[in-house]
C-alpha cells in the first residue's frame, strides 16, 4: 500500500539549496532521468536496496539556518525507511560540509573568493556509491557533456530501478547485477563505445564482487583509493579524483587531466595562456587541503555563465 511519511534533513550553513541542487547541475533542457529541480524542489527516486522511495525535498529554511523537509512516498514505508532516507539524502546534497574552512583557506585568492561570494552557500552534490561514479566518470570520458546526458538518460531508462508512483514512472541508476549481466553488444546500442562498454560492464562486476558497491573504500588513505581505481580496466588518474571528490567527499581531489578545468584556470589565472597538466597540479597546490571544493566552485561558476572557459 503507498504511504506518505515526512522527515527533516538539517543541513550545516551556509547552505543555499537552490544552488547546490538547482541551476549549477540540474538543466531543464536536459534533466537527469534520476533526479529532477523543479519550482523549488528537487526530486529524486531514492534505492534504499529493500524497496525504492519518491523522496520530494524542499527548503523552508534560510541559507544561515538551513532545514529541509523531505516528503517520502513508497509502498509501506516505515519510520526506519525514512530514516535511511534522510540520512541518504544528507549525503547526495552535501548537507554535512562545512565550508567554512574552504572559505577561510581561499579568501586571499581574489578570483576563487569572488566565486565564493557568488556561489555563497554551495555544497558538493555526490553519487550514492563508488560504484555509480566510476560508471558515470566513464560514460564522461572524452566526449561533450550534453552527449554524455544522453548516454546516461539512455542507460537510466534501459537498465535502471523503476517505480511507478503518483501515477508517473521514476527512475534510480542502475543496480551493479543489472550491468554486470547486460551484453556488451546491448550496452553499445546506447551509443557507447565497445571499450567503454566494456569497462562499464567490469565496474559493475567489481561492484557486485565487492558485495558493497566498492563502497569498502571509504576506509583507505587517498592515494590508495587512486591505486586501486586505476588497477580497473577504463580508469584513470581523472576518473580515480572524480571518485575521490563525487563518490567518498574527500576534501583535497583534484581531477588533473580535465580540459574544462585547464581552461577555466588558464583563463582566470593565466590571461589565457596555455598551461598543461603538470602546471595545473602544480598551481592547484595553492587550494590544498581544500582542491574538491575549489573545483567544484569553478565548474559551478562555469556552467552557470559566471565565468566561460576558453
Amino acid at each position: 500500500m503507498e504511504s506518505i511519511l515526512e522527515t527533516t534533513v538539517r543541513p550545516l550553513p551556509p547552505y543555499d539549496f537552490e544552488l547546490t541542487a538547482g541551476q549549477p547541475n540540474y538543466s531543464r533542457e536536459q534533466p537527469f532521468k534520476t533526479e529532477e529541480y523543479i519550482d523549488g524542489c528537487y526530486i529524486r527516486l531514492l534505492d534504499l536496496g529493500h524497496r525504492v522511495v519518491l523522496a520530494n525535498v524542499r527548503s523552508v529554511g534560510t541559507v544561515d539556518q538551513p532545514e529541509l523537509s523531505v516528503g517520502l512516498t513508497g509502498d509501506d514505508l516505515t519510520e526506519s525507511d525514512a530514516d535511511r532516507a534522510g540520512r541518504q539524502i544528507t549525503w547526495l546534497l552535501g548537507c554535512d560540509q562545512d565550508l567554512r574552512p574552504f572559505y577561510d583557506a581561499v579568501a586571499g585568492d581574489t578570483v576563487l573568493a569572488d566565486v565564493t561570494n557568488d556561489f555563497y552557500g554551495y555544497h558538493n552534490t555526490r553519487t550514492a556509491s563508488v560504484y555509480e561514479a566510476l560508471v558515470q566518470a566513464v560514460l564522461g570520458q572524452q566526449i561533450a557533456t550534453n552527449v554524455s546526458r544522453i548516454i546516461r538518460s539512455l542507460l537510466v531508462e534501459n537498465y535502471g530501478v523503476r517505480a511507478t508512483i503518483a501515477e508517473r514512472e521514476w527512475y534510480a541508476f542502475p543496480r551493479a547485477e543489472s550491468l554486470a549481466t547486460a551484453e556488451v553488444d546491448d550496452l553499445r546500442q546506447l551509443k557507447l563505445s565497445y571499450r567503454k562498454a566494456e569497462y562499464i560492464q567490469g565496474i559493475a562486476r567489481a561492484a557486485l564482487d565487492s558485495g558493497d558497491n566498492l563502497d569498502g573504500v571509504h576506509d583507505l588513505e587517498d592515494d590508495e583509493v587512486v591505486k586501486r581505481m586505476v588497477a580497473m580496466r577504463g580508469v584513470g588518474q581523472w576518473t580515480a579524483q572524480w571518485v575521490l571528490v563525487r563518490a567518498l567527499a574527500r576534501p583535497d581531489g583534484f581531477p588533473v587531466g580535465d580540459l574544462a578545468l585547464r581552461k577555466t584556470v588558464s583563463s582566470l589565472y593565466f590571461d589565457g595562456r596555455e598551461i598543461d597538466d603538470a602546471q595545473l597540479l602544480e598551481f592547484s597546490e595553492r587550494w590544498s587541503p581544500w582542491r574538491s571544493y575549489a573545483t567544484s566552485y569553478l565548474f559551478a561558476a562555469l556552467r552557470s555563465g559566471r565565468i566561460a572557459g576558453s
